[in-house]
């Protein structure tokens, strides 16, 4: 059994660059991806830490940087979104590449199994099609099947998740972006904290701990790279709260 991980002290944000994952640590996973919502808790706590810390917050997720700015509404933040693919900061520069013709194939091919199996749900992103099946979780190893055999065919990449398999634009992950942000204003200069769930961001909790930082892991204990834990999304929460007030 893994060892819990020592919760984070609450002063770990002063003079630190704040990454955020979304889903499974800003807010609780949802069966489908269209029923989740940043509700005014949410969007008053991140503005209040990006305030705090100057700027230097972002939410970095494998959903599209338009689904995470719409998430957010008006808020001013900064968004990697596509596992890193692309990239939007505050000010609105966006760093974005094409996204390959497969796709809309493999759209097709998504989308004619979901509508055969209920529970199933197709996502389309900005830079990927990711198949759900937590609505289906008897289609693990179909979806799985199917997703390998779409990588092999088109080289996507294939990126796993809980209870999700997507396939999408590769050459660049969680860690990749952190990374990224870390070399620009007015992220550069600062310490790296990162907080995620998934194995999805486990590059990202590597890339903080080498650059200085930590990562903090949200949810039950297993094997990752970072050097703090906390509960669940609501103690997540909490602990952004009281870390604010000490953050500058």
């Amino acid at each position: 059994m893994t060892k819990p991980l020592p919760r984070p002290p609450a002063a770990l944000l002063r003079n630190a660059s704040l990454f955020l994952d979304f889903d499974g640590t800003l807010v609780a996973l949802a069966t489908r991806p269209d029923l989740v919502a940043v509700d005014a808790r949410l969007a008053a706590l991140i503005a209040r830490l990006t305030e705090r810390l100057d700027g230097r917050v972002a939410v970095i997720s494998g959903r599209s940087v338009d689904g995470i700015a719409a998430l957010f509404g008006s808020l001013p933040l900064t968004i990697a979104g596509s596992h890193g693919t692309e990239v939007r900061w505050r000010d609105g520069t966006v760093s974005l590449p094409e996204r390959p013709a497969a796709l809309d194939r493999i759209h097709a091919i998504m989308t004619e199994l979901a509508h055969a199996t209920p529970g199933l749900l197709v996502e389309t992103k900005t830079l990927g099609e990711a198949l759900h099946y937590r609505g289906a979780p008897h289609m693990e190893a179909a979806a799985h099947a199917l997703a390998g055999k779409l990588a092999d065919e088109t080289g996507l990449h294939l990126q796993t998740g809980k209870m999700m398999v997507e396939l999408r634009v590769g050459g660049a992950d969680k860690g990749s972006a952190l990374r990224q942000l870390m070399q620009q204003a007015p992220m550069a200069g600062h310490r790296p904290v990162f907080l995620g769930d998934d194995d999805t961001d486990e590059p990202a909790m590597a890339a903080a701990a080498a650059l200085g930082g930590a990562g903090i892991l949200v949810g039950d204990p297993r094997p990752s790279s970072a050097l703090y834990g906390l509960h669940d999304v609501a103690d997540t929460l909490a602990w952004l709260e009281t870390a604010c007030e000490q953050a500058a």
